[in-house]
């Protein structure tokens, strides 16, 4: 965890705008030991809007996404905080990327109970699509894709499917053959 991890972690505003100031530390940097989380995915999850705005102004990038495919947006919707995931829709977040799962910001919200935000993402889905066409439709680049974790993914569905592979019929009938003996 960087020094930048721990300070948003701690929503220290001040230490995390004087070290950004200092360039030591890149406000998308991924934590492997928290599961790829980045300081704008702990940003969301304590709730912090003045530090998603303040990593944002840094270069935070919002696409980013953890080991399982979350972005920030996920991250809020788990947590119920509504003024950080509208925070995250203005700056034209995608809320309504979906991870590894299938799942999206607005079904983790469902999942956990938070009716507000719920509502909210029901129309910021929306409105993040409209956004995403008209952007390509002018020819406007945004960013949108977090090419590491799309590796990631890539890696994780061939090793599935070669283990699927070599779990043949004929394999598993030999399992439970070894199974019914012992």
């Amino acid at each position: 965890m960087t020094e930048l991890h721990q300070a948003v972690a701690l929503g220290d505003y001040d230490l995390v705008e004087e070290i950004l100031k200092q360039g030591h530390c890149d406000p998308n940097c991924k934590d492997v030991d928290w599961n790829d989380r980045t300081p704008l995915h702990w940003a969301a999850v304590i709730g912090r809007s003045e530090l998603v705005r303040l990593l944002v102004d840094h270069g935070a990038r919002l696409c980013l996404r953890s080991d399982a495919g979350w972005t920030a947006a996920h991250f809020a919707a788990e947590a119920g905080r509504l003024a950080v995931l509208r925070t995250l829709h203005a700056l034209h977040a995608p809320m309504d990327a979906a991870d590894l799962f299938g799942d999206t910001p607005k079904r983790l919200a469902e999942i956990y109970g938070h009716k507000d935000c719920l509502r909210f993402l029901e129309i910021a889905e929306v409105e993040s699509r409209n956004y995403r066409w008209t952007a390509s439709m002018k020819g406007i680049h945004l960013d949108q894709r977090d090419e590491d974790w799309e590796l990631k993914k890539e890696e994780l569905e061939r090793n599935l499917l070669c283990a699927q592979e070599s779990y043949t019929p004929c394999a598993q009938k030999k399992h439970r053959k070894k199974r019914g003996k012992q």
